[in-house]
């Protein structure tokens, strides 16, 4: 299976084994957190990673890309580890992002690592994305927000039963956060305080597994 089919503020998506979701009716690939360019970033603080983070992101964002045929792919901001990242990026990984962008539209949504976006590559800027009855930004507001569709908390699950931690999408029906999509990024228990007050009733996650999204009911869900 590549995802799981959840239905947000009477919108179906799909919600992909990739992280990544996908708005069919809007042609729509939406991803978030991909924070290009943050094993560079540590590397210059003399705190070694292997430099393959931004490679391996845009081999899987090529492949859904590939698989979908999106009409416009919508970034939901910190695409860039910080406001140096897009000057580090390797010729040929600059490339392979203007690659994206001349088959079809990019939307660089702003977040906090990246606050103005790209600028030397295609696509524009913005701080929000209205897709019919969804709004796409990049940090979650506080408290209800029917129809929000955001990133940022990089939300992660850890399911009874089960050991360690996956991420996850988690989705109350109204509002909608996503996993990172970023090799090198963590996670965050939704169990954490930092999700308190945005959901509702009916919240569940969707649970990235080895070979396909499993949808978990809170109550399954454990703290760290």
């Amino acid at each position: 299976m590549s995802g799981l089919t959840l239905r947000v503020a009477g919108v179906d998506v799909a919600a992909r084994l990739s992280g990544a979701l996908w708005v069919e009716a809007e042609g729509a690939l939406v991803v978030a957190d991909l924070h290009f360019e943050k094993g560079s970033s540590f590397a210059a603080r003399g705190q070694l990673l292997p430099p393959y983070d931004t490679g391996e992101t845009l081999a899987r964002l090529e492949a859904e890309a590939e698989t979908l045929s999106p009409r416009v792919i919508v970034f939901l901001g910190d695409s860039f580890h910080d406001g140096g990242a897009e000057a580090r990026l390797c010729a040929r990984d600059a490339e392979r992002i203007a690659a994206l962008g001349r088959r079809r539209a990019l939307v660089w949504i702003t977040g906090n690592h990246d606050r103005a976006g790209p600028s030397g590559l295609p696509g524009e800027s913005l701080a929000s994305l209205t897709l019919g009855a969804l709004t796409l930004v990049h940090e979650p507001a506080t408290g209800r927000a029917p129809g929000e569709v955001a990133g940022h908390l990089h939300p992660c699950a850890k399911v009874a039963g089960a050991g360690g931690r996956r991420r996850c999408f988690v989705t109350d029906h109204e509002r909608l956060i996503l996993p990172a999509f970023g090799a090198y990024t963590g996670g965050l228990n939704v169990r954490d305080a930092a999700f308190r007050g945005l959901m509702g009733p009916g919240r569940l996650a969707a649970v990235l597994g080895w070979d396909q999204v499993h949808r978990i009911p809170w109550r399954a869900l454990r703290p760290d």
